[in-house]
């Protein structure tokens, strides 16, 4: 089976990043691969030795990559809600508005500071939900106290959940091994 990315993770099977099949080749061939996973087999080939034997390594979608300092210190950093997150804050929602609790396609969503921008609200995972576009006019600057209550409540999601959100064309190798990770108030879980 032909795969394009790599789940890459710590030593302890947390989720470091995606990265793509040539760059799991590097770290299979430099032995910074400490275990992998998966049914999926890619097999790449290189140049030819002295003896007319052409060299091939063999990657997983799934690898655990040898220690690294940075690693640790990128891994202990809460994942950060950009401005451009929208997918990701709609698909933690499951493309659900917050208010009506109706799913609608992207195209109708949108960000909703639960406590607006204007009146001093972060732009952060428990701060904001997704809302329709009729919801999120209807509210504009209000407070929730003063527009109608949530149907869910917003949360940060754990790395697990946030590599099944961020990642795309994922094998089902993959998404076994993060969907069991899944907190149980995850929705994805549903």
């Amino acid at each position: 089976m032909t795969f394009d990315r790599v789940l890459a993770l710590d030593i302890a099977g947390t989720p470091y990043e995606w990265i793509s099949a040539q760059e799991a080749v590097t770290l299979y061939a430099r032995g910074k691969v400490a275990w992998d996973l998966g049914t999926a087999e890619r097999i790449f080939h290189g140049g030819m030795n002295r003896a007319g034997q052409q060299s091939s390594i063999l990657i997983r979608p799934i690898l655990a990559m040898a220690g690294s300092d940075a690693m640790v210190r990128h891994m202990a950093s809460e994942i950060a809600l950009t401005d451009r997150g929208n997918a990701l804050l709609f698909a933690r929602d499951r493309n659900t508005c917050g208010y009506c609790g109706q799913v609608f396609p992207r195209s109708k969503l949108t960000r909703d500071h639960i406590v607006p921008r204007s009146r001093g609200g972060a732009n952060t995972w428990m701060n904001c939900i997704t809302a329709c576009v009729e919801c999120n006019q209807a509210k504009a600057d209000r407070r929730v106290e003063d527009f109608r209550p949530l149907v869910m409540l917003p949360y940060v999601p754990n790395r697990f959940e946030h590599f099944i959100l961020s990642g795309r064309n994922i094998l089902a190798d993959q998404h076994e091994y993060l969907a069991a990770k899944l907190p149980a108030h995850s929705r994805l879980r549903h």
